[in-house]
């Protein structure tokens, strides 16, 4: 078997590309098909984890920046973006061994997102001295920075998202998808919300009364869904172009795939139950759980459909603690079942069930709901 450092001397030497390194790296870590053993062969490739050293190296990280960190702090001349400029530089620096030369995964993720943590420092520090952001204490003090809140967002998020693109097509890192896609988002907000501001300024809308008050924060939701599902189009389009997850693009999908389901999930929640927003006041009744059940079905069908349960995992997630909370806070106080515990039932049978036979309810569910045609591009169903 070619060694990992044969490989990466074949990148360097320009013999092979550094995408057809990962691609043999994968090849050669996929589970062999030995039948019916669904712990071999039907588990989602989730390649966070390059093993036992590569946990060992993100503890060496983790202390190793800490104690820079602190080092750096004693010294009196280095002031804090200085500081975080020279972490950022270190970062990429140990990322040149870590990542580029022995691709450990975990390792190469937490230094990617301390990269990109020491840029937006830096760009915050930046924008915080260039407009006078530190002495902003109040929204009137904000809305008189107006005329340059189109260029704090471009810098700030824009920023993010150059630093990201840099930083992937160096070191192939598929968080860094992750990264662009919050920085879209949070663009999309800030956005919108000038052009709301900018309504109210110009006479074209009026401030909502404290009753409207509710009803303008669920319009606001349709800003996340809509990302969401934008998100949620591009991971999709990355696993249709890399069905058998061979590729660093089904890494990245990975990554989108945990965005984009927060940002689906709450939007479709509230819009769907119609529960408070403002002062979390939420007390679904029958026909808010059922809609809650038609949500659940949906997101399950879906994540089964395309094989992630990186997106189901953050839906369950959400819609678990959101029935915790409400179960904490009322249903001490009732009688009878809540309907939200048979929601929390529903979902920890669901967790339980899909570990411990996923292909085959795939298989049962998806390759018999689904036409032929169809089935054929979306990843394999595993026997």
């Amino acid at each position: 078997m070619i060694s990992q450092n044969t490989l990466s001397h074949a990148v360097e030497h320009g013999i092979i590309t550094a995408d057809q390194r990962d691609r043999l790296v994968a090849l050669a870590t996929e589970p062999i098909d030995r039948g019916s053993d669904d712990t071999i062969t039907n588990d989602e490739p989730m390649r966070l984890v390059g093993g036992g050293n590569d946990l060992f190296v993100t503890i060496g990280i983790l202390l190793l920046f800490a104690g820079g960190l602190f080092a750096l702090q004693s010294v009196s001349q280095f002031s804090t973006p200085v500081i975080a400029a020279i972490l950022g530089v270190f970062a990429w620096l140990v990322a040149e061994f870590v990542t580029r030369q022995r691709r450990m995964r975990l390792s190469s993720t937490v230094l990617g997102l301390g990269f990109i943590a020491a840029i937006l420092f830096l760009l915050g520090n930046y924008l915080e001295t260039r407009f006078g952001l530190a002495g902003v204490e109040n929204p009137l003090q904000l809305a008189g920075l107006r005329p340059q809140a189109e260029l704090v967002a471009a810098i700030l998020f824009g920023g993010t998202a150059i630093a990201a693109i840099i930083y992937f097509a160096r070191f192939r890192v598929p968080i860094m998808a992750a990264v662009l896609a919050l920085s879209f988002t949070g663009a999309a907000f800030f956005l919108t919300t000038l052009y709301f501001y900018d309504g109210v300024v110009d006479g074209q809308m009026l401030l909502p009364t404290m009753e409207q008050i509710p009803d303008v924060l669920a319009r606001a939701l349709y800003v996340p869904l809509i990302c969401g599902f934008l998100v949620f189009g591009v991971g999709l389009a990355l696993d249709l172009h890399d069905r058998e997850r061979f590729t660093i693009w089904s890494d990245c999908a990975f990554w989108l795939h945990v965005i984009s389901a927060p940002l689906l999930v709450h939007p479709l929640f509230i819009l769907a139950t119609g529960q408070d927003v403002v002062f979390g006041e939420i007390e679904p009744g029958a026909s808010a759980s059922i809609m809650l059940g038609v949500l659940i079905a949906a997101f399950v069908y879906v994540a089964l459909a395309i094989d992630r349960r990186s997106l189901l995992i953050p839906t369950l997630a959400y819609f678990g603690s959101l029935g915790i909370y409400y179960l904490v806070n009322s249903a001490a106080n009732t009688t009878g079942i809540p309907p939200f515990a048979l929601i929390l039932l529903v979902i920890g049978a669901l967790i339980i069930l899909f570990g411990a036979g996923w292909q085959r309810i795939r298989r049962l569910i998806v390759g018999s709901t689904l036409p032929t045609s169809l089935l054929s591009k979306l990843p394999p169903i595993k026997s």
